[in-house]
């Protein structure tokens, strides 16, 4: 059995102007300033040096692209990217701690940021009020307000600012959403996602010493002070309120953007997300074991995380469609179409990984078209992390409003929509 609309119809119809729309159009909702150096040569800094060792190596691999800084709160981190780059004989980068030192090179076109969450937004502002272009990682924001900020701070300084959902790049995926904006299953009205991982203990920090390579004053940052201990840097920050947004915000953002890309909603009116920190006794304030559930009106999304326990025998998807027609599965850098019966009509897969998506950040940069996970985009789906997060938090379902941009009827949820920030750095646009 076939599906109504084969991939050959789809590709031969519709490819062109679907799957590289955003890549070729102008870019209509903020314009941006594209480069204007005669040699097209992009010269970048990454801050934060665990993740952004992918950043480092696929910019390294990019054409007329140099990484001039390396940048981060650890010394070790720091000499170990350095060591990085020369050994690929490229030109050396200069080593920083203070990512500021790259903002006031006024050679540099853009960072790209991979630091703790708490640290995405501020750095995003800052670097666009300096006229640099910026990568971040996802979530990309702490908190709403900061969602809301950081694409204000695009559009005042047009500035290109691409969110690292990486899977908005590969080509079946993006091929995915086509067909399922054309029906390939039918009227898609709902998507589950999951997340599975085998987590340990954080165990209970003790007060600590902070290590010597470590500036731990830099790393809090926007954060209001807290003492060291010696269980939080370099990771476990995530599971903490004040620096993270648990796994939600962590890995959940991931196939909660590809649900909403694939359902095309925008902003869920009724949120909910039960569960606990079911597994382990220790200093994790985030949810190990949880449901988040979307609804936007005329369609649905769930989210189901167990980052303690992998369920291996349950041999979930990452994200499924269900159509009239019959449902859509994504996983890895690929998809499957079945029938409502569950027969595997079609499988398809192509290229993931960074590299792309990094290149196209770069292309954009040169052409100032709009790139394919502009930070709009991107922090609408942010959102869905962060009403989740309220929604735990408060222990409320969450109503919010698409038109407003508010959160309705709960004073106890909107005392989270921002947070307090250390003196002097509170984010300005």
């Amino acid at each position: 059995m076939k599906s109504d609309l084969s991939r050959r119809q789809f590709i031969q119809k519709s490819a062109f102007t679907t799957a590289t729309l955003a890549s070729t159009s102008p870019f209509i909702e903020g314009k941006m300033k594209a480069q204007d150096k005669s040699s097209n040569r992009i010269r970048v800094g990454v801050m934060g040096l665990s993740r952004g060792m992918s950043h480092v190596r696929n910019a390294l691999k990019s054409s007329n692209v140099e990484v001039a800084y390396v940048c981060d709160v650890d010394q070790e981190r720091i000499n170990r990217a350095v060591s990085v780059v020369e050994k690929k004989n490229a030109p050396k980068p200069k080593g920083v701690r203070d990512f500021r030192k790259i903002l006031d090179d006024k050679d540099v076109d853009a960072i790209m940021i991979a630091t703790c969450n708490h640290w995405h937004a501020p750095a995003t502002i800052l670097a666009c009020s300096a006229g640099k272009n910026v990568y971040v990682e996802k979530p990309g924001s702490h908190n709403p307000q900061e969602a809301l900020w950081m694409v204000q701070a695009a559009r005042k300084h047009q500035r290109v600012v691409q969110m690292g959902n990486q899977r908005r790049t590969w080509p079946a995926i993006r091929e995915a959403m086509a067909r399922l904006h054309s029906g390939v299953i039918g009227e898609t009205t709902f998507a589950r996602c999951w997340y599975d991982n085998a987590r340990g203990s954080i165990g209970r920090g003790k007060k600590a010493p902070v290590p010597p390579h470590l500036n731990y004053d830099l790393w809090q940052g926007p954060a209001p002070r807290k003492e060291y201990k010696d269980n939080l840097v370099h990771y476990n920050w995530h599971w903490h309120w004040h620096w993270g947004n648990g796994e939600l915000g962590n890995n959940g953002i991931h196939a909660l953007d590809l649900a909403r890309w694939g359902l095309n909603v925008d902003y869920a009116e009724k949120i909910t997300y039960n569960g606990g920190r079911y597994h382990y006794l220790d200093d994790q304030e985030t949810p190990d074991t949880a449901i988040a559930t979307y609804d936007f009106g005329g369609k649905g999304i769930a989210w189901d995380g167990s980052s303690c326990h992998p369920r291996r025998e349950e041999k979930h998807d990452f994200v499924r469609f269900y159509g009239s027609k019959g449902s859509l599965a994504i996983n890895g850098s690929g998809y499957e179409v079945f029938d409502l019966d569950g027969t595997s009509l079609e499988k398809h897969t192509g290229e993931g990984g960074d590299k792309g998506h990094i290149d196209n950040f770069f292309e954009c940069i040169r052409s100032g078209k709009r790139p394919n996970a502009e930070i709009e985009i991107g922090q609408k789906s942010t959102l869905m992390c962060h009403l989740g997060n309220i929604a735990y938090r408060t222990g409320q379902t969450i109503h919010f409003s698409p038109e407003t941009k508010q959160i309705m009827n709960s004073p106890e949820a909107d005392k989270l929509w921002e947070r307090d920030y250390e003196a002097g750095w509170k984010p300005v646009i």
